[in-house]
C-alpha cells in the first residue's frame, strides 16, 4: 500500500461535492417550484381580473376593513407581549435575578454614555474655537 493510499484511509471523508450537488439539486427543484407558483398565480389574475373589477365596489372595502382589522389586533399583540415582557425584566431587576450579562450591558450603556457626553463637550470646544477664530479674524 502507498503512503497516499494510506493517507485518504486515515483521513475523514469530505462531502464538500456531495454537499454542492444536494444545494444545487434543491434549489433546482425550488426554483422549478417557484416557476410554476409564479405562472398558476398570473393565470389566476388574469382569469380574476374581469370578476376583481365588477365586485371591487364590494371588495375594496372589505378588504380595507380586513387590512385595519388584522393591523389593530398585531399591533396589540405586539403592544401586550412587549408590555409583559417589559414587566418580567422589572420584576426580575426589582428581586435581584438579573438577565444574563445585565451587568455588562450596564458597563457598556455607561461606556458609550460617556463617549457621548466626551463628544458634545468637543463639539462645543470646537465650536468655541472656530467662533473665537472667526471673530479674530474679523477684528484684524
Amino acid at each position: 500500500m502507498s503512503d497516499q493510499q494510506k493517507e485518504l484511509r486515515g483521513s475523514p471523508p469530505n462531502y464538500e461535492a456531495l454537499r454542492l450537488m444536494a444545494a444545487g439539486t434543491l434549489g433546482a427543484a425550488l426554483l422549478g417550484l417557484s416557476s410554476l407558483t409564479f405562472a398558476g398565480t398570473v393565470i389566476f389574475l388574469i382569469l380574476a381580473a374581469p370578476f376583481l373589477v365588477v365586485f371591487s365596489p364590494i371588495l375594496v372595502p372589505a378588504a380595507m376593513i380586513l387590512v385595519l382589522s388584522t393591523a389593530g389586533f398585531l399591533f396589540s399583540g405586539g403592544s401586550g407581549i412587549g408590555g409583559l415582557a417589559a414587566i418580567l425584566w422589572l420584576y426580575r431587576k426589582v428581586r435581584g435575578q438579573l438577565p444574563y450579562a445585565a451587568d455588562q450591558l450596564d458597563f457598556a450603556r455607561m461606556r458609550i454614555a460617556s463617549k457621548a457626553w466626551d463628544m458634545k463637550e468637543r463639539a462645543k470646544e470646537g465650536g468655541q474655537y472656530v467662533q473665537n477664530k472667526a471673530q479674530g479674524n474679523t477684528e484684524a
